[in-house]
């Protein structure tokens, strides 16, 4: 078994209000969520509007899968126009772990 997880840094565009942070941000993790059945949750800079770290993982028996959907899903946030990905950290953990 394999676990990997990925953590977003992001950097939200003409942002004002937690209100309309939340309203870039859900449909980020809904389309994760839908498209690649990972878990997904906002992990923290939950009091700062124009800042969210978005956690994200995923369970797979192979790694060349693991890393694949991976990448899609750290393309699939680095494409969204409305944020700015800062930075992304990826960990992959085997059995040996």
């Amino acid at each position: 078994m394999f676990v990997g997880t990925l953590s977003f840094d992001l950097l939200l565009g003409d942002v004002h209000s937690l209100k309309e942070k939340r309203s870039v941000v859900r449909p980020i993790v809904a389309e994760l969520q839908r498209k690649y059945a990972v878990a997904v949750a906002e992990v923290g800079g939950q009091n700062l509007h124009r800042r969210a770290e978005i956690g994200l993982a995923a369970v797979s028996g192979d790694p060349a899968h693991l890393t694949d959907v991976l990448d899609r899903c750290e393309r699939l946030v680095a494409a969204r126009p409305e944020v700015e990905l800062l930075s992304v950290r990826r960990r992959l953990h085997g059995d040996d772990d």
